[in-house]
């Protein structure tokens, strides 16, 4: 049924995108009437920024969830502009995202809180290939070397993104892939089945461009993707039963790492913070807080590990491109 769910987002999402291209198809024949649009082609290389929302990175705190776990991105695409408002685009796009409840929250303000106690983290991968339409704001003339100098767009399409969340592990330093621990008891009676690897995202976004000669354009864009998982962080539900891990020790120290002393990442001692929280939350005085909080029942199985159950992970790429406008034609060396 959930499936059914997101095929029905995704539906709804394209049915908008062509709806949308379809509203300005009448003054795309008209500025034809003009002069003959004559279509091309763009191929397009970026670099960028990625940044990720969703458990460990509130929306509620926007300037720290989009710039304090900010990581890399690259990719490239083909462009096919059709009219002088119209174009469509293929991309593929490699990019980490990040999130770390210790760096989020390592701040007086928040080491008291929950997430910080949470002590999770990861890192993941992407592999994004999407297919957008572009509607410009800004259209071109009747060819490509005639185009404005500047020129704005929007953007919005559909995208497969393969992911694959990692965790460090304290012990040997190696990050470990966490969907096949079942970290949240997926794939064991009584839990969830494991998460899909491979999920659908909507990207929707802006641009702006500058063209630097009649073959070359730079742009800049920021591309929000929306996604149908809860999942690219790895935390979504409840603790599970640490028993489920009796005979995989990895599995059950990256499921609960509240009674860690040291962040990760970062190798910093959480056991001040630590008592901060136990006084804040629980009245609860000590020395020793690592064995005392077992005992308040934080992190107990059946109590949330992921904070945001009804929404889903999402993640922003800001990227620069530098594309070159591809010969309409391929002319043949003459036969001798």
């Amino acid at each position: 049924m959930r499936r059914k769910s997101e095929l029905k987002k995704v539906s709804g999402a394209l049915v908008f995108i062509l709806t949308f291209g379809l509203l300005f198809m009448n003054e795309d024949v008209q500025a034809q009437s003009r002069g003959i649009f004559v279509p091309y082609s763009t191929a397009g290389f970026g670099l960028g920024t990625s940044s990720y929302f969703g458990d460990f990175a509130p929306y509620r705190r926007p300037l720290a969830s989009t710039f304090k776990m900010m990581r890399w991105s690259i990719g490239g695409n083909y462009t096919r502009h059709f009219t002088p408002r119209l174009a469509a685009r293929a991309s593929f796009i490699y990019a980490r995202i990040a999130g770390d409840d210790y760096i989020m929250n390592r701040s007086e303000k928040h080491e008291s809180n929950i997430f910080y106690a949470r002590n999770l983290h990861f890192r993941n991968d992407l592999k994004e290939f999407s297919v957008q339409g572009i509607f410009k704001l800004t259209p071109d003339n009747r060819s490509y070397d005639r185009r404005p100098q500047f020129g704005t767009y929007l953007f919005a399409g559909i995208a497969l993104t393969a992911h694959n969340p990692k965790a460090l592990d304290s012990l040997n330093g190696d990050w470990i892939k966490l969907q096949p621990l079942g970290t949240e008891g997926q794939g064991n009676e009584g839990y969830a089945k494991p998460y899909s690897l491979v999920q659908f995202a909507i990207p929707i976004g802006i641009g702006v461009r500058y063209k630097i000669n009649s073959k070359l354009d730079i742009s800049a864009e920021l591309g929000f993707r929306k996604t149908f998982t809860d999942y690219l962080d790895d935390a979504h539900g409840a603790y599970a039963d640490p028993a489920l891990f009796a005979d995989n020790p990895t599995a059950l120290a990256l499921s609960n790492r509240t009674t860690e002393r040291y962040a990760a990442r970062k190798g910093a001692d959480r056991t001040e913070a630590l008592k901060k929280f136990l006084v804040v939350n629980y009245s609860l005085e000590t020395n020793d807080p690592l064995a005392a909080i077992p005992t308040t029942g934080f992190g107990a199985p059946g109590t949330d590990r992921g904070n945001s159950p009804s929404y889903t992970d999402n993640y922003l790429f800001g990227m620069i491109h530098i594309n070159y406008m591809l010969p309409s034609q391929i002319k043949c060396p003459p036969l001798k």
